[in-house]
């Protein structure tokens, strides 16, 4: 879901400006672009802009701009991205793809620990220091002064991993709720959705990337693996890696005929990220990619195989643990396959690679199925094979589930052509 311009995270460019009131901010959300978009805010709104519109709004928790919708009189429809079941104002976060602004307003007053700010909030110490004794990774944990810190001032929220279980409330089902503001001089209101995001007990993800190829690639991983990540793996060889809870736009794909020096510096035929063994950008297509963004709407990991960037390496993404068990196979022979026009060195382009044009990117509003498109689809129908594709292409788990990204999945038809015509390579 290439982030640049598919799936889950479909950049659109929206103005958001704020403007300090007395006692409330008040956001100005303006559409430049030369198409319709209907904005979305959460908490509750959601309006149609066209060109050069703007809508003034009081805070929320989360901003962002939906596209490609229709909606009748009762405001009842649905968009092809930021699609908040089918409402034009917003109840709840919209189903990605959908670039957001999110923010937290008037929090903790300045008191926050110099060792926990940060230009947009305040973090909990286990996202500063990674140790067990404020992750309570394993075992037993208990108070640290941090914790205490929030437990002072919010007594009956969680504070840390292994906090009262007292601050956990029940009531009978078909109890209504509300949320109510509380004095300026106290917490903003946006305290609690604060408090929810950051204290949520949430565990790290694992990713076990494998080879099933006979002969070597480079595995890369961007926004999945702190300071950039990529690792090569011979023939039967595994690389683990931890992924941070919350994690988005994140990718992991295999690089080819490489070579590296020892500061890790070099080039790849297929799949090259600047040059980098360990990855901070994205590759060069053509590549094929395994997309995911954890712990997002309603807690659920969203994950696919993308064909956006071309393709490479056979590939299967699939969960490991709990009892999600759907994975998704692109297995293939789509480099030997590949029509003339999209061939390049080591792999098989995708058309916007070649022409840049929007049949084939989808730079805005709506675009269909090509027959390049069709190509990569007739053989790997559970990819994603343009901008927008069929949404069902993108795979959900609960949050919290652990992964595996095989390169040359065992079983593969054509596992044994690819491997020798990478060697030949």
């Amino acid at each position: 879901m290439s982030f640049r311009n598919i799936s889950m995270y479909y950049f659109v460019c929206v103005a958001v400006h704020g403007i300090t009131l007395a006692n409330a901010a008040t956001f100005s959300i303006q559409n430049n672009f030369p198409y319709t978009v209907w904005a979305a805010a959460a908490p509750g709104g959601g309006r149609q802009l066209d060109h050069g519109q703007n809508v003034f709004g009081v805070g929320g928790a989360r901003i962002w701009a939906r596209t490609g919708c229709e909606f009748n009189e009762s405001g009842q429809g649905k968009c092809q991205t930021g699609d908040c079941v089918g409402l034009l104002q917003c109840q709840g976060y919209g189903l990605p793809p959908n670039t957001l602004a999110e923010y937290t307003l008037n929090q903790f007053d300045g008191q926050c620990p110099s060792e926990l700010q940060t230009p947009c909030g305040r973090n909990n110490p286990c996202t500063v220091f990674k140790t067990d004794e404020y992750c309570c990774n394993s075992g037993k944990c208990g108070p640290t002064n941090f914790s205490s810190f929030f437990k002072e001032r919010c007594p009956d929220a969680y504070s840390y991993p292994k906090d009262d279980e007292t601050s956990t409330f029940t009531c009978p089902t078909a109890t209504n709720y509300k949320l109510a503001k509380m004095k300026l001089e106290s917490l903003s209101p946006f305290f609690f959705p604060f408090v929810a995001l950051c204290f949520t007990v949430a565990t790290a993800a694992t990713f076990t990337i494998r080879n099933n190829c006979s002969y070597t690639v480079w595995a890369a991983a961007v926004a999945a693996s702190a300071g950039g990540g990529g690792k090569r793996l011979e023939s039967g060889a595994t690389w683990d890696l931890n992924v941070k809870p919350g994690t988005r736009g994140a990718r992991i794909w295999a690089r080819t005929n490489c070579q590296f020096d020892e500061a890790g510096r070099g080039r790849c035929k297929t799949g090259d990220c600047g040059g980098r063994l360990k990855c901070k950008a994205y590759g060069k297509p053509p590549n094929t990619l395994a997309e995911f963004a954890l712990n997002q709407y309603k807690n659920l990991d969203f994950f696919h195989i993308s064909l956006v960037d071309g393709f490479n390496v056979p590939m299967e993404f699939s969960p490991t643990s709990g009892l999600c068990k759907k994975g998704i196979q692109c297995t293939a022979d789509i480099v030997r396959q590949c029509p003339k026009e999209l061939k390049a060195p080591g792999g098989c382009n995708n058309p916007c690679t070649v022409f840049k044009t929007q049949q084939y990117c989808c730079y805005y509003g709506k675009c269909d199925p090509t027959d390049f498109s069709k190509f990569f689809k007739a053989r790997c129908p559970n990819a994603y094979t343009y901008p927008r594709d069929d949404p069902s292409s993108t795979v959900t788990c609960p949050g919290g589930t652990n992964y595996k990204v095989v390169f040359c999945p065992i079983g593969s038809p054509h596992l044994e052509m690819v491997a020798s015509m990478s060697q030949e390579e």
